[in-house]
């Protein structure tokens, strides 16, 4: 007598459950590794946010920077301005004090029988033309224009006689002494 063993569905019911084992491990680690792949994106997300803020954050301050740059370039500008305006205030005071100094002097200066017909100015130098009754008064007129502290020594370019024939038409031209210039000369 031969026993006779069938091991088929017992064979079946082993190949089912590794079957079932297999595609239960094979569920485990595909939604495990869908986890892990979540966590790991919501970590890049969350890497990706906090350094879009630390973005948004440099590129507003390089912005503030930006525009206070622009404010003191502005500011700069407006310091040349102002130094501009300022020297050239300088300069135009002290023109109208030199020129008040002028007239003044050359008030003081007029001598006798001496009347000026045209003066003109070209930086420092001073041109000058006058009239006077005789050689003399000429005379009289230059001596008195170099005594002044604040005017040089005058340079006769011309005299001719005047219209009635016994006037003397002349011109000179005459330094404006700087104050520096006139204290020095006064000194000497």
């Amino acid at each position: 007598m031969s026993i006779h063993i069938n091991l088929l569905p017992w064979r079946e019911a082993r190949r089912k459950q590794r079957t079932r084992a297999f595609y239960g491990t094979i569920l485990f680690l595909l939604l495990l590794g869908l986890l892990l792949g979540l966590a790991v994106a919501h970590f890049y997300q969350q890497q990706l946010v906090t350094q879009q803020q630390r973005n948004d954050y440099i590129s507003t301050h390089i912005e503030r920077l930006n525009r206070e740059i622009a404010d003191v370039h502005r500011y700069q500008t407006d310091v040349k301005q102002l130094g501009e305006q300022l020297s050239l205030f300088h300069m135009l005071h002290s023109e109208r004090v030199n020129t008040v100094q002028l007239f003044n002097e050359l008030a003081e200066s007029i001598a006798d029988g001496v009347v000026y017909q045209r003066l003109s100015r070209s930086g420092q130098l001073i041109s000058l033309s006058a009239v006077a009754g005789n050689d003399r008064q000429v005379s009289e007129q230059l001596r008195t224009i170099a005594s002044m502290p604040g005017l040089g020594v005058p340079v006769l370019s011309e005299v001719a006689i005047g219209l009635g024939g016994s006037e003397r038409v002349f011109q000179f031209d005459v330094t404006q002494l700087t104050d520096e210039a006139a204290a020095q000369e006064a000194l000497r």
